[in-house]
């Protein structure tokens, strides 16, 4: 019974550190897509402008 519960909490830490994880990717992929929509608009950012802006942007929607 003891193995059992070891292995519930070492693959517990594993699927939270993999979803913290994925978060973090999702959160950049999300900035890269907004950032090269933000190219198409009349009036262009640069890069890091736009970065910014969408950084922002994305965090305040949480």
């Amino acid at each position: 019974m003891t193995i059992k519960n070891g292995l519930t909490i070492i693959f517990l830490i594993l699927g939270l550190y993999l979803i913290l994880d994925m978060r973090d990717h999702n959160f950049k992929r999300a900035v890269d897509a907004c950032v090269a929509g933000s190219q198409k608009l009349e009036k262009p950012m640069t890069q890091k402008e736009a970065k910014k802006f969408c950084e922002d942007k994305i965090s305040n929607k949480k």
